[in-house]
């Protein structure tokens, strides 16, 4: 009778334990690469901003994305609050939050209020009060973070790029990075960088995706935010076009059914490559 070969069992150590902990909390999240809109806020008054972000939920989620950000992009605080008030329980969207006046603030109101996620745009060192980040993290232990690494607007640390992401996958479940600014292209190079020293650790391009670059970019990364390429004219002040969010999830739903068709005819002998990342229903 053969034994087991006790060598050939591999125990991960410590840390690959805690990313892969990381990566299945992203995966509960979403159990296909995600496509995320911003809902921005935008209105003459509180409540016009109220009920347009509700009814930009409602587009949403009507259209196939799966979840949505609620942010004070051109709100404030108490917008945020009373918006996740009153989608609680409406909507079968994943939804988030980002505030970016207090991003730590964002623990509390996604536990209070049932949202799964909150986005810091920077999780680097210089960026946070690591003292208070950590102290919510194990307070709210059930709030993904998305957090972001090069990102729009944010000044670089001027480290190797291996240590920016070696300490910010430390803090968070999913590493988020722009091009230079709202509504720019994520250069496929960076995005690519990005992948190579993450590995299988969720990367999400959170600025300048559209029917053009979405699929390429989908390939790399792990899931898309997309915000102003939803709005006419790019203009984040305007009301979402249900065309365009329709138009890109359309060929969303394109490739993923082109993928499994891919993978439901490939020759097992063959396999697929690891380094292709189709987008996956």
């Amino acid at each position: 009778m053969q034994g087991i070969e006790l060598e050939e069992v591999q125990i991960p150590n410590k840390e690959a334990k805690r990313k892969m902990e990381q990566t299945n909390k992203f995966k509960k999240l979403f159990h296909s690469k995600p496509i995320i809109g911003m809902i921005h806020l935008a209105g003459e008054t509180k409540d016009e901003k109220i009920s347009r972000a509700l009814k930009e939920l409602a587009i949403y989620e009507q259209e196939g994305i799966n979840g949505a950000i609620v942010e004070d992009y051109h709100g404030t605080p108490e917008n945020v609050r009373e918006t996740l008030r009153q989608s609680q329980g409406r909507f079968n969207v994943v939804i988030g939050v980002n505030v970016l006046k207090n991003p730590y603030s964002g623990f509390k109101l996604a536990q209070k209020y049932g949202a799964r996620f909150i986005q810091f745009d920077s999780v680097q060192t210089p960026d946070l009060d690591l003292e208070l980040y950590d102290r919510l993290r194990k307070e709210f232990p059930d709030i993904a973070v998305l957090g972001g690494v090069g990102f729009k607007y944010v000044s670089p640390t001027r480290n190797p790029l291996e240590i920016d992401l070696t300490e910010a996958t430390s803090r968070c479940e999913v590493i988020v990075t722009t091009g230079s600014g709202t509504g720019v292209e994520t250069p496929i190079e960076k995005l690519r960088d990005y992948k190579i020293l993450l590995g299988e650790f969720p990367l999400i391009v959170g600025a300048g995706v559209n029917l053009q670059n979405g699929y390429e970019q989908l390939q790399i990364c792990d899931g898309a935010i997309i915000g102003s390429y939803f709005k006419p004219q790019g203009n984040t002040h305007l009301p979402i076009d249900r065309r365009k969010v329709k138009s890109l999830m359309d060929i969303v739903r394109k490739k993923e059914e082109k993928t499994r068709k891919i993978f439901k005819g490939a020759n097992p002998s063959q396999g697929i490559s690891q380094k292709t990342h189709f987008p996956q229903q």
